[in-house]
C-alpha cells in the first residue's frame, strides 16, 4: 500500500506565498516580451540533451572535484546527462470521472482525459503528465515544455507566456491543467466558459513540493497510482542524489561555494537577483552551496541591487543559459552589469548557465537537474 501522502489542496500559507513570486516573476517576463518582442525563457526550444550529449555520467563520487570549489576560475554549463521521459506506466487508462478540490479551492470534475493540455511558466506539469504514461493524449504545449516528445506539438503561448485562446480552443482540449505563472487570466476563465474543465495547480516550485504537484496532476487525470509511482520514485531519485551531493561537498561550510542566482534579459535591461522564496534558493541549497541572497535578507525576486550584490560576494552566479547569451556571454554581462565584475564570481568567471526550460522545473527531472549543476560547480571540467 502506496505511503499516505499529502491533501493535493496547498494550505493557506502556500496559496498566499506562492502568487506573490509566481505574479512576480511572470511582471519580469511581461516587460522583457514588451520591450524585446522574444519569446523568453525556452524561446530556443531545444530543451536539455535526451541520451548524454557527450555528457561526463561518471558517478559524482569519482569525480575529479575541486578541493576548493570557490577558489575555480571560469565559466560552465551545466548539462542534463538524461532528458528522455521515463513513464512509470505505458498508456494508463484513467478511472474517470475524478473530481478534486484545486489549488484555489475550486471543486473540478474530469469526465474524459483522451486531449490533454498541461501548461505552466516552467514546464513542469506538461513533463509530469509525460511520465505519468498519458503523453500520448497531450495536444498541444507552453513554450517551456521542449522535451522530446512534445516539442513538435503546437504550441498555444503567443509572445512567450500568454496564453492564445484561438490556439487552445482549436485543439479542442478535454482538459486543462494549469497554474497561475500564466496568463492572461481572463483566457483561463474563457476556457471554464467554453465548458472546459480547468484543474489549477500550485504554483510554487521548490524541492519540496514536487510530489505534490506530480499527486495534483495524477489525482486531476484519474491515475492517482501512477501519481503514487512517480512522486515516490522522485522523491527516492533526489534522495540519493542528495547523498551523492554530500559527498562532493566541502565539511566546512566556510569552504562552500556563495552562489547566487541571476535572471537577466539583456535586451530589455532586466537583472534580477532570486532569493529566498524564489526556488532558486531551494536549488542552491540542495547542491551544497551557500544562497547568500537569503544570507542579505534578498526575498522573492527583486531588481539587482549594485551595492547589495558586491556585498553578498558569491563564488558563483547561476543563470539562464538564454539570459546569459541575451547579454552577449561572460564577457557581456561583465560589461553590461559593472557590479558582478567587483564580485568573486565576475573576477574569477564563475558563471553557471543551464537551460532556460530545465534550471527551475522542480519536476521529475529534478535529480538530473541536481547532477548537472553539481558537476558544474564542482567539477566544471566534466561538464563539458
Amino acid at each position: 500500500m502506496p505511503a499516505p501522502r499529502p491533501s493535493v489542496r496547498p494550505g493557506p500559507a502556500s496559496r498566499r506565498r506562492a502568487p506573490r513570486i509566481v505574479a512576480a516573476l511572470a511582471g519580469i517576463l511581461v516587460t522583457a516580451l514588451a520591450v524585446t518582442g522574444c519569446s523568453l525563457p525556452g524561446a530556443s526550444g531545444t530543451g536539455g540533451s535526451d541520451d548524454g550529449g557527450g555528457v561526463d555520467t561518471t558517478p559524482l563520487s569519482r569525480l575529479d572535484v575541486a578541493a576548493h570549489p570557490r577558489d575555480l576560475t571560469g565559466p560552465s554549463t551545466a548539462r542534463l546527462a538524461r532528458n528522455a521521459v521515463d513513464p512509470v506506466a505505458k498508456d494508463p487508462e484513467p478511472t474517470l470521472p475524478a473530481t478534486v478540490t484545486d489549488a484555489q479551492g475550486t471543486k473540478v470534475t474530469v469526465t474524459d482525459t483522451s486531449r490533454i493540455l498541461a501548461l505552466d511558466l516552467y514546464g513542469s506539469t506538461s513533463r509530469i503528465v509525460y511520465d505519468l504514461g498519458l503523453g500520448d493524449r497531450v495536444v498541444g504545449r507552453d513554450v517551456s515544455s521542449a522535451f522530446d516528445g512534445i516539442k513538435d506539438k503546437p504550441l498555444v503561448t503567443q509572445n512567450g507566456h500568454d496564453l492564445n485562446a484561438e490556439a487552445i480552443l482549436e485543439l479542442a482540449p478535454t482538459v486543462i491543467i494549469t497554474d497561475t505563472s500564466l496568463g492572461p487570466w481572463d483566457v483561463v476563465l474563457q476556457m471554464r466558459d467554453a465548458g472546459i474543465p480547468v484543474v489549477v495547480v500550485d504554483s510554487e516550485r521548490n524541492l519540496d513540493n514536487v510530489g505534490t504537484l506530480v499527486h495534483e496532476v495524477a489525482d486531476a487525470l484519474g491515475v492517482p497510482a501512477q501519481g503514487d509511482a512517480l512522486a515516490q520514485r522522485t522523491a527516492k531519485e533526489i534522495k540519493t542524489k542528495k547523498a551523492e551531493i554530500a559527498q562532493v561537498v566541502p565539511k566546512d561550510v566556510a569552504d562552500r561555494p556563495r552562489i547566487v542566482f541571476l535572471y537577466v534579459r539583456g535586451q530589455a535591461g532586466i537583472y534580477y537577483l532570486f532569493g529566498q522564496g524564489s526556488g532558486a534558493d531551494s536549488l542552491i541549497d540542495s547542491i551544497g552551496g551557500v544562497d547568500v541572497a537569503t544570507k542579505i535578507g534578498w526575498k522573492g525576486m527583486k531588481p539587482v541591487n549594485d551595492e547589495g550584490l558586491v556585498k553578498a560576494a558569491p563564488d558563483v552566479i547561476l543563470m539562464m543559459t538564454d539570459g546569459l547569451e541575451s547579454v552577449g556571454g561572460v564577457d557581456g554581462l561583465l560589461e553590461k552589469l559593472p557590479a558582478v565584475a567587483q564580485t568573486p564570481a565576475g573576477k574569477h568567471r564563475r558563471i553557471v548557465d543551464m537551460d532556460d526550460t530545465e534550471i527551475l522545473s522542480f519536476g521529475p527531472e529534478t535529480a538530473n537537474v541536481l547532477d548537472a549543476l553539481t558537476r558544474a560547480v564542482y567539477a566544471p571540467g566534466d561538464t563539458k
